[in-house]
C-alpha cells in the first residue's frame, strides 16, 4: 500500500561527516518534510555541560537536572549569506546556539555526552513525540534502530574516515575555524569508536536499512537516490 508523504517517517543514519544533515535537509525541501537534526539536539546539550563547566562523566546527576528544566527548539535552517554551508537553527532556552554547537570543542565531547543513558532515553522520547505525527526525516545515529524502529524507509550512509575529514575540515572552513585535516580524521576516527561501542543505543545499521556509501557521489546524486526511494514508496 502507497502512503501520503505527509505521513512517512524516513531515517537517515550513519558516522559523523557521512553527509547525513546536508542530505536531509535537501530531501526534507524537496518533499515538503519536517526535518530533524538529532546530532544536534546532542550538540545542544554538550554545549550546555561546557557551559556550566561539568566534569563529565562525573557530573551526569547535575547535567540531567539542567537538561529536564531545558527547552530545546530546531526551526528550519537558513543559508548563511557568507558561506554555502546550511545548518538546522537551534536554540536552547531561547538561546540561539545553531554556530557555537559546531565548533571542535563540542564535536570533541559530544560523544562522550551522547554514551549517558540517561541523556539518551530523554533526547529519544523527545524525538518520538516530535516525529509521531510523520512527514517528517529524522537523521542520526540511531533512528532506525531505536528511535523509530518502525519508520517506513531506514537509509544509512556511510564514507571513509579520509573523505569525511575533508568534508569537515571544508565545514570548519565556511565558519572561519582553522583546523587540521590530520587532526580532524583522528577525531572523527575516535568518535566512530566511541559510537559503535557504546552500550545504549550504539551505531549501527538496522537490519533493514539501505546501505548508501557516498565516497565516490555529489550530494545531488545522493539526495537523487533517496528520492527515488521516497517515490517509490509513496507513487501509485
Amino acid at each position: 500500500m502507497k502512503k501520503e508523504i505527509s505521513k512517512l517517517v524516513i531515517a537517515l543514519d550513519g558516522p559523523a561527516g557521512a553527509g547525513k544533515s546536508t542530505v536531509a535537509r535537501l530531501v526534507a525541501e524537496r518533499f515538503g518534510l519536517t526535518y530533524i537534526d538529532t546530532g544536534a539536539m546532542y550538540r545542544a546539550v554538550t554545549w550546555l555541560a561546557l557551559r556550566h563547566k561539568l566534569n563529565m562523566p562525573n557530573q551526569q546527576a547535575e547535567l540531567m537536572g539542567l537538561l529536564l528544566d531545558a527547552e530545546i527548539k530546531l526551526l528550519p535552517a537558513e543559508k548563511r549569506s557568507d558561506s554555502n554551508e546550511t545548518f538546522q537553527k537551534v536554540f536552547l532556552n531561547e538561546q540561539e546556539i545553531t554556530e557555537q554547537i559546531r565548533t571542535p570543542e563540542i564535536t570533541q565531547s559530544v560523544s562522550i555526552i551522547s554514551a549517558i543513558p540517561e541523556v539518551r532515553e530523554h533526547l529519544v522520547k523527545l524525538q518520538q513525540r516530535m516525529g509521531a505525527a510523520g512527514g517528517v526525516i529524522l537523521d542520526g545515529r540511531d533512528i532506525g534502530s531505536t528511535v523509530f524502529p518502525k519508520a517506513d524507509l531506514k537509509v544509512f550512509l556511510v564514507a571513509s574516515s579520509q573523505e569525511r575529514a575533508l568534508r569537515r575540515q571544508k565545514q570548519l572552513m565556511s565558519l572561519n575555524i582553522d583546523c587540521k585535516l590530520q587532526d580532524i580524521q583522528n577525531d572523527i576516527e575516535k568518535r566512530d569508536y566511541l559510537d559503535y561501542s557504546r552500550k545504549v543505543s550504539p551505531l549501527r545499521q538496522a537490519k533493514d536499512a539501505i546501505l548508501v556509501d557516498t565516497d565516490n557521489l555529489s550530494i545531488d546524486e545522493v539526495v537523487n537516490q533517496i528520492s527515488h526511494l521516497i517515490e517509490d514508496l509513496t507513487c501509485s
